[in-house]
């Protein structure tokens, strides 16, 4: 018996952070994913609130700059609709920022600029989860961030580095928050380059030196996110998820 593919809905930024190597594993493990401009779209429709999966992806923005960008106010009573109801929901970057924001925590602008590879110390309960494979000084994953945030309450932590206590945490049976980029493909970050040029200017990120170190470990780093992003998906697409009313709610956007 053929298996019914899910919705994913996954809530853009800007034009550039999209799902990168994390689309053709969706596809793979039978998710039909659209994407929603997150500055414009209508995130109160029941086709993204009840999408058997929400995915909130990276943006140069701050959760807190809400009267310059209202929209985050939508966004955020978005994701704390489906946390509260345990909806999966995956966060990513500036994506995990907003979900620690929903669940009450105080985001903020942190001590340093982290840009560039580096990797990340597993919790004991991280080393028994879906990032398992990020284990080792071999592991790395792409930081882009200057803000963090209080872990929420309820919330799991399940990673850290020496810059941010927080890197990575679960919140219930099916959300997960991540504050780098293990979606990064690393052929597309030379779109990133263009689009955040003012940012590495900013803060003196050599294009070239970040260009040759993405090269130095391109070839592990779709394996990685397949592992991780594979066995989370497997995880939701296990959960005991209302497909009817998500499915029919897909139904709606499209007539």
């Amino acid at each position: 018996m053929t298996r019914s593919r899910r919705s994913a809905v996954a809530l853009r930024h800007v034009a550039f952070e999209d799902l990168g190597l994390l689309a053709p594993i969706m596809e793979r493990e039978g998710w039909d994913v659209s994407y929603c401009e997150a500055a414009v779209d209508d995130l109160s429709h029941p086709s993204i609130k009840n999408a058997h999966l929400v995915i909130v992806l990276g943006g140069p923005i701050g959760v807190y700059e809400t009267n310059d960008y209202p929209f985050l106010t939508s966004e955020i009573a978005l994701i704390e609709h489906r946390l509260s109801r345990d909806l999966p929901t995956l966060g990513i970057c500036l994506g995990s920022q907003l979900m620690a924001k929903a669940l009450g925590s105080r985001v903020f602008k942190g001590a340093v600029k982290e840009i560039g590879w580096g990797t990340i110390e597993l919790t004991e309960e991280g080393r028994s989860s879906c990032l398992k494979p990020l284990r080792g000084d071999d592991a790395v994953v792409l930081h882009w961030h200057g803000d963090t945030f209080d872990l929420p309450r309820d919330a799991t932590r399940l990673a850290s580095n020496r810059n941010y206590e927080n890197q990575a945490f679960a919140y219930g049976r099916n959300s997960l928050a991540l504050q780098f980029h293990l979606e990064a493909d690393p052929r597309q970050l030379e779109e990133w380059y263009v689009g955040h040029t003012a940012e590495l200017a900013a803060t003196q990120t050599s294009v070239t030196e970040l260009r040759a170190a993405t090269q130095r470990h391109r070839s592990s780093l779709a394996r990685r996110a397949d592992l991780v992003f594979g066995d989370w998906l497997r995880q939701c697409g296990n959960s005991d998820i209302p497909f009817s009313l998500a499915a029919a709610s897909s139904k709606e956007r499209q007539s």
